[in-house]
């Protein structure tokens, strides 16, 4: 009977720890949702206001529909968010409009090539910061907006 009893309590507290789990994952990436303001980006020699001189490059994350868009500094664009944990991939083709830009473009292209580079993503606890990061390197941070 002791068995028995062991047995089911050890069971039940598997399956809790694994609902645990699944909700703190699912939290977790939730906390991408929203409106995120890029305020650094590395790799290009032109200074940030440089390359976006009259707006700033934006995410927006829907987790719920699994989507991806924003502006790219001119542009907008959709695509679909795949992420897993703190893995993100921005390698699949997004859909963006083709408006002339103002700075040449150099920014929008930064902007978007650096996005495909990146592997996996960090939000600060306070949750107001997102960074994007290639291998262990941060290469983008936005602010929540």
């Amino acid at each position: 009977m002791m068995k028995k009893i062991f047995i089911l309590v050890f069971l039940s507290s598997i399956l809790l720890s694994c609902n645990t789990a699944k909700s703190k994952k699912s939290d977790n990436v939730s906390k991408l949702d929203g409106t995120w303001e890029l305020n650094y980006i590395t790799g290009p020699r032109i200074t940030f206001d440089g390359l976006f001189p009259n707006k700033k490059p934006t995410i927006v994350f829907n987790t719920k529909e699994n989507q991806v868009s924003g502006n790219n500094s001119c542009n907008n664009y959709t695509g679909k968010l795949v992420v897993d944990g703190n893995k993100i991939d921005f390698t699949q083709p997004m859909a963006v409009t083709k408006m002339m830009c103002l700075d040449g473009g150099q920014g929008e292209t930064t902007y978007m090539k650096t996005l495909q580079k990146i592997t996996s993503y960090d939000i600060t606890d306070d949750g107001k910061t997102l960074n994007f990061i290639s291998g262990d390197i941060a290469m983008m941070r936005f602010t929540k907006k």
